[in-house]
């Protein structure tokens, strides 16, 4: 046979071609990961023994089905999109780059993973491969490294306090000394009603005045100090944003049977934020509402968003949960206020400095499901955005 003959194609009767569809079967019932093989159609070819214990379906049920059927929104309605784009383009988005995303189970409820898409071409066509992780298996081991990292976070946040309460115990100590020196004077002196004392009263109450002056500079350098922190904003997209942030938000969430939703507006993807330290806004909300909903038969959570007039997108995350109090959501966002028994009241205020910090504002309704919905701005990427990046 010629160097440039193709070889002859195996006979599918052949002992040969047997063997080999045994050895696959045996591979896809063995791989420790989930693996899901679909065509250019996006249509399931195989699906592994580890895919139909992940997802509760069996082979059978999926074989000629969109893959889509395995995924939350938007993605289910974005996907065919993104193969048909890079098959069209070439363009990678996804191809053989492994990222962290959610899927979806037969009984609709949503977990995190990691998924990597291998690609190969056949005389077919194109033939996809995704090996899927379920993330809530390490669940044990994520949950000891948050317990670590929990107890080294309260002790930084002792610290921490013990330091800034020792040196505003400082500063504000003399202003305050003074404040209350001035005015059991003032108080002393009416005593005496005569014009003089009455002149040497209001000197008192003016020096007293100013140090209260003195004593609020203090506090406002010390918040802009505190508040300052240098941050890097970049063009974002929101849709990535929420996905890594809500897939690590179920990390370690358990078996809760959450249904999660996800509609994001496609011509509000585009933001001008830190990435960082708007998807910690993101984890402390969405985890906020899971242990919200932990004693709720109904555990519905949403995540959405739109753009608004003004240039700025709102970003909704609400639940199903029993909801707040009017009372308590008078004071939220307000520091050292808690309504967990352990809390220490410092995660929606820190939630409402990073917010203000990107030039939004963050606030708290009632949810349409019941629960409650936290809502939060940011700032839109304009055209003149976009070329500057």
């Amino acid at each position: 046979m010629s160097p440039n003959q193709n070889p002859p194609a195996r006979d599918a009767n052949l002992p040969g071609a047997h063997l080999e569809e045994a050895h696959l079967r045996s591979i896809l019932s063995n791989v420790p990961d989930a693996m899901v093989v679909i065509d250019s159609q996006c249509i399931i070819l195989s699906f592994s023994s580890a895919a139909e214990k992940m997802f509760g379906y069996a082979e059978s049920e999926l074989i000629g089905e969109n893959v889509s059927v395995l995924m939350p929104s938007p993605d289910r309605e974005r996907h065919d999109g993104y193969i048909n784009r890079y098959l069209r383009t070439g363009d990678r988005r996804i191809i053989g780059i492994g990222r962290v995303t959610t899927a979806r189970r037969r009984d609709g409820s949503t977990f995190p993973i990691e998924l990597s898409i291998g690609e190969a071409v056949t005389p077919e066509g194109h033939v996809f491969t995704g090996f899927i992780r379920d993330l809530t298996e390490t669940q044990q081991t994520e949950r000891r490294l948050q317990d670590l990292q929990t107890e080294l976070a309260h002790m930084s946040r002792v610290s921490a306090m013990g330091t800034l309460a020792s040196a505003l115990a400082h500063e504000l100590n003399q202003p305050l000394t003074a404040i209350a020196s001035y005015m059991e004077g003032a108080r002393d002196m009416l005593d005496s009603a005569d014009a003089e004392t009455i002149e040497m009263v209001r000197e008192a109450l003016d020096e007293a005045a100013a140090q209260a002056m003195r004593a609020g500079h203090i506090v406002r350098r010390l918040r802009d100090f505190i508040s300052r922190g240098d941050t890097e904003r970049r063009i974002e997209s929101l849709h990535k944003l929420v996905t890594e942030a809500n897939a690590l938000a179920l990390v370690g969430a358990g078996e809760r049977g959450v249904q999660v939703r996800v509609s994001l507006d496609p011509s509000a993807d585009r933001v001008l934020v830190d990435r960082i330290q708007v998807q910690q806004v993101l984890l402390n909300l969405i985890r906020n509402a899971l242990e919200a909903m932990e004693d709720s038969s109904d555990r519905r959570l949403v995540i959405s968003a739109d753009a608004q007039p003004g240039g700025t997108v709102q970003v909704k995350v609400e639940d199903s949960g029993p909801g707040l109090d009017p009372k308590v959501a008078e004071h939220l966002f307000e520091p050292f206020f808690s309504t967990k028994d352990t809390g220490m009241g410092l995660g929606l205020s820190i939630c409402r400095t990073i917010i203000e910090a990107q030039g939004g504002k963050i606030w708290a309704t009632r949810s349409s499901m019941g629960g409650t919905a936290f809502h939060f701005t940011l700032i839109a990427a304009t055209t003149d955005d976009l070329d500057e990046d």
